[in-house]
């Protein structure tokens, strides 16, 4: 994990200039708002310490996740990322770019993504979870997004743990979102029938216009969850890529065929809720449907590099397109990460803090 750069310390000297930060105010009840964030201004002097391994970086693009919500509650034991800390740097994987360097394998001027913190600058002790940027005719801000830990979970989701292959039923939550658009383009690319849920009348537009699913719907429109899953599915499901959690995968399970697979990627739903939704699992027990959530950390170092290949592939000739809204400027980090949980984005949303 990265560190605040205002904790560097410097043998060197080195100029000082200010470094603008959001902090977690207090741990959250419910839905998050932007009060329980903060914007402060702090300094870093630009140096690190002579003989360590350490990277400093200036942050360009911000990537607001729904999971960081998880990371805003107090939780009695360790979960598989440690929990923010109030009057502590958010953290998340972000695009940055090298200002100095301790460390053999990056330089100044290299472009990185990685885990680093909500701040302009951010000092990583340790750079082991960063990748150099291989693809420069792609906006800077994909790294966040397709080319990034979204496009990599909907790859490794989908073929690793969905078994996806040609000719099955695929349905995909939250499939107008960063994960979710990439998942269903990817699925029909190997030809599967695909069908998504969304939030709004829009976005279910975009499902079928632009990323060319087989047929969408609007789940805040539909009475019975479970009846539009038949209408859409009257075989029933195959793979069942989950983004949402709650009354969808009760009815997601209603609906599935006989040893089908769900990749569990995360369940929205459930994230501001104090007491989770109640789901049927005996479902998974007739059917012997497997279920198998899964950490897109699993997939990284060769098996990233392939991802990264084959993604760009898709991109530069147009199997794959993608949608993003950019916030301009570390004080909208806030409102924008509490916009994903009102289903204001459309695509992945980033925030911008320099370009370069």
């Amino acid at each position: 994990m990265a560190s605040s750069a205002a904790a560097v310390v410097a043998e060197a000297d080195g100029e000082e200039v200010t470094n603008r930060q959001v902090i977690l105010k207090r741990y959250v009840t419910g839905c998050p708002t932007v009060d329980d964030m903060e914007v402060v201004a702090g300094a870093v002097r630009l140096a690190v310490q002579p003989g360590s391994a350490a990277v400093l970086v200036k942050n360009l693009y911000l990537s607001c996740d729904p999971f960081m919500r998880t990371r805003m509650t107090r939780h009695s034991e360790p979960g598989f990322v440690p929990d923010y800390v109030p009057g502590k740097v958010l953290d998340t994987c972000n695009v940055s770019k090298v200002v100095l360097s301790g460390h053999p394998d990056f330089k100044p001027g290299d472009l990185l993504w990685g885990v680093t913190g909500w701040e302009e600058y951010s000092l990583i002790p340790n750079p082991v979870f960063c990748h150099r940027i291989n693809h420069h005719e792609f906006p800077l801000s994909y790294y966040t997004g397709v080319l990034g830990v979204p496009g990599l979970t909907a790859y490794a989701g989908l073929f690793e743990v969905g078994k996806a292959r040609k000719g099955e039923y695929v349905f995909v939550s939250a499939a107008a979102g960063a994960v979710g658009q990439i998942v269903g383009q990817l699925a029909k690319l190997t030809g599967c029938y695909v069908v998504g849920s969304a939030g709004s009348d829009h976005k279910v537009n975009l499902l079928k216009t632009k990323f060319g699913v087989d047929d969408a719907f609007n789940y805040k429109k539909e009475l019975d969850l479970n009846a539009a899953l038949k209408r859409c599915f009257p075989h029933g499901i195959d793979v069942y890529f989950e983004n949402v959690g709650g009354a969808m995968l009760d009815a997601v399970l209603r609906n599935m065929r006989p040893r089908g697979r769900i990749a569990v990627c995360g369940q929205v739903s459930q994230y501001n809720l104090e007491r989770p939704d109640g789901v049927d699992l005996f479902q998974l027990v007739g059917k012997h449907i497997r279920m198998e959530g899964f950490l897109v950390s699993e997939y990284a170092g060769e098996y990233y590099r392939r991802f990264e290949e084959e993604m760009a592939r898709y991109l530069k000739e147009g199997k794959v397109v993608y949608v993003e809204e950019v916030a301009e400027g570390i004080e909208a980090a806030p409102a924008a990460l509490v916009g994903l949980f009102a289903g204001r984005n459309v695509g992945k949303q980033v925030v911008a803090v320099a370009r370069e």
